[in-house]
C-alpha cells in the first residue's frame, strides 16, 4: 500500500515534469521516427499523431537507474526519458495505453503507471544505443527493484521492448 509520503511524491514528479516540459514545443522530426502517439493527445506535429525521431527523445529530460530483469543475467542501467515526460510533451490526457512494439505485440498500460512507478522509456542499455536486435530502439522499462510489486509478470508484461508506438485512450 502507497503512503501519503510516496503519494505526494509522485504528485510532486508529475508535476515537475510538467512544469519542466510547459515550454517544450513538439517540433516536426527531422529524422527517422522512432516512435508515434495517438489518440487522446492535443499536441501534435501531424493532423493526428505527434510523431518523434530519436533527436527529439533525447531532449526530453533523461533519467536513469539500474535495475535486474528477467531478459538479462545481470543488473543493467537504463537511460531514457520518464514515460511521464512523453505523455506531459504531448499533452495526453486519458486512462490507459495501448503500446505496440515493431513485431506488433501490443499491451495495455495504465496510465497512472508512468507516475506512480517512475517508468522510463528507455533509449539506452549500460549506455549505448539499444539496437534492435536487443530490444531497441525504445524499450519501456519499470524500475523493478525499487519495489516488490513490480517484480510480477503484470509488470514484466508491460515493459515493451522495439516500442514503436503509443495510443492514448
Amino acid at each position: 500500500m502507497k503512503t501519503r509520503r510516496q503519494f505526494g511524491h509522485a504528485v510532486v514528479l508529475a508535476c515537475l515534469s510538467l512544469f519542466a516540459l510547459s515550454a517544450w514545443s513538439l517540433d516536426a522530426p527531422q529524422e527517422r521516427i522512432v516512435l508515434t502517439v495517438t489518440g487522446k493527445i492535443t499536441e501534435k506535429n501531424t493532423p493526428d499523431s505527434a510523431r518523434f525521431d530519436m533527436k527529439m527523445i533525447e531532449a526530453l529530460p533523461q533519467h536513469t537507474f539500474t535495475t535486474r530483469t528477467p531478459w538479462y543475467d545481470q543488473p543493467v542501467t537504463f537511460t531514457g526519458p520518464l514515460l511521464s515526460d512523453v505523455l506531459a510533451a504531448v499533452k495526453a490526457s486519458g486512462t490507459t495505453l495501448s503500446a505496440t512494439a515493431i513485431n506488433d505485440y501490443r499491451i495495455s498500460i495504465p496510465l497512472a503507471d508512468a507516475a506512480q512507478h517512475g517508468v522510463i522509456m528507455a533509449r539506452l542499455l549500460n549506455g549505448k544505443p539499444i539496437p534492435v536486435r536487443e530490444k531497441g530502439p525504445l524499450f519501456i522499462v519499470y524500475p523493478f527493484d525499487s519495489k516488490a510489486e513490480l517484480r510480477t509478470s503484470v509488470y514484466y508484461e508491460r515493459s515493451i521492448w522495439q516500442l514503436k508506438a503509443l495510443d492514448v485512450q
